[in-house]
């Protein structure tokens, strides 16, 4: 098993994210005819001068600054729902805040700026957008967490600002998924992984990380509310594998998996750019940024998967070096991989 002190896997997966990215910033709302009229062959396409992301990795890298915070005051809890939630602000209110953000995201960080609210009343319990699992992956990189530590601090960073179950769940499973690519996890096997693991946690709710929060919906049980996200999560894993079953690399693989603006389908089509290329990392960023959906979204995730299973070598020297943020995707990479 490949570990990850030596293939650097957090920095891998980290730099994989933002040049996804950077790579499907401009693809994003265009159809695929229109993307190759714009960028050529999609196995050619070039990563952009300059190489600008988008608010998935500005809010990836205010995730790991809260949860860098956090840890720095000791155990990871419920409580890095605090400094999280000031670097959700801090972002909100940034001028480079300025790369069509979400209205979800908007909404509910304006909500967390309230002291006279709990967070959970800032959760828009109604969306499950991907919003909340494209940022997720320093939940899955971060080491020495527990299972509950990982799977709590996943849920949590989602209800901040979409709290819907399938969002929670799709979260977990997204920092899962980097996890376990990054200590080693056969890609052959990752699907089936996945599949045990959402059964194994479809009905448990974490009221420690989540508290009351699944009161601002219908639900007649926090069992119930968060076994609906984990029902949708089973459903599109089923999807994707089959449409591994029967691999056609050619094919928009939102046709096969959903265009990605919800959380379910934008994890399970990053997940099926990754492996149709598990070997080839930038043409895995090229298959997901030439999408019909939500292309640097499903870019993004694409990368981080390519980046926690081979490490930060999977990426051309040329490209990484000219990332936007180069230098604290590094530094963040660098503290998780010592």
């Amino acid at each position: 098993m490949t570990t990850t002190l030596t293939k650097r896997a957090a920095t891998g997966s980290l730099v994989g994210l933002a040049l996804g990215d950077a790579l499907g910033f401009p693809t994003e709302f265009n159809d695929v005819p229109s993307i190759l009229r714009k960028c050529g062959p999609w196995r050619e396409m070039a990563l952009p001068t300059p190489a600008i992301v988008t608010d998935d990795t500005q809010m990836t890298l205010a995730l790991g600054r809260g949860l860098r915070s956090a840890m720095d005051r000791g155990v990871l809890g419920p409580d890095m729902a605090e400094p999280v939630r000031r670097e959700f602000i801090a972002w909100n209110r940034s001028p480079e805040n300025n790369r069509a953000p979400g209205n979800t995201c908007l909404r509910a960080c304006d909500l967390l700026e309230r002291a006279d609210l709990p967070w959970q009343d800032a959760s828009q319990i109604g969306s499950k957008g991907c919003g909340a699992n494209m940022r997720v992956a320093p939940v899955g990189l971060v080491p020495g967490l527990s299972d509950e530590q990982r799977a709590g601090a996943a849920q949590l960073q989602s209800a901040l600002t979409h709290g819907h179950p399938t969002a929670l769940a799709a979260s977990d499973l997204t920092a899962h998924a980097v996890r376990l690519l990054a200590h080693g996890a056969d890609p052959a096997e990752l699907v089936g992984l996945l599949r045990t693991y959402a059964e194994d946690n479809r009905s448990r709710y974490h009221e420690r990380w989540l508290g009351d929060l699944w009161t601002r919906s219908q639900d007649p049980s926090p069992e119930h509310f968060i076994a609906r996200g984990w029902d949708e999560c089973l459903e599109i894993l089923d999807r994707l594998r089959r449409a591994l079953a029967t691999p056609s690399p050619e094919t928009d693989p939102c046709l096969a998996t959903g265009a990605g603006w919800i959380a379910e389908e934008a994890m399970a089509t990053g997940l099926l750019s990754f492996l149709l290329f598990v070997d080839e990392p930038v043409t895995a960023l090229r298959r997901a940024a030439c999408t019909s959906g939500d292309s640097d979204s499903i870019a993004c995730l694409a990368g981080a998967f390519a980046g926690a299973h081979l490490g930060a070598d999977a990426w051309p020297a040329e490209w990484a070096d000219r990332i936007e943020y180069q230098s604290e995707l590094a530094t963040l990479g660098a503290l998780w991989d010592a």
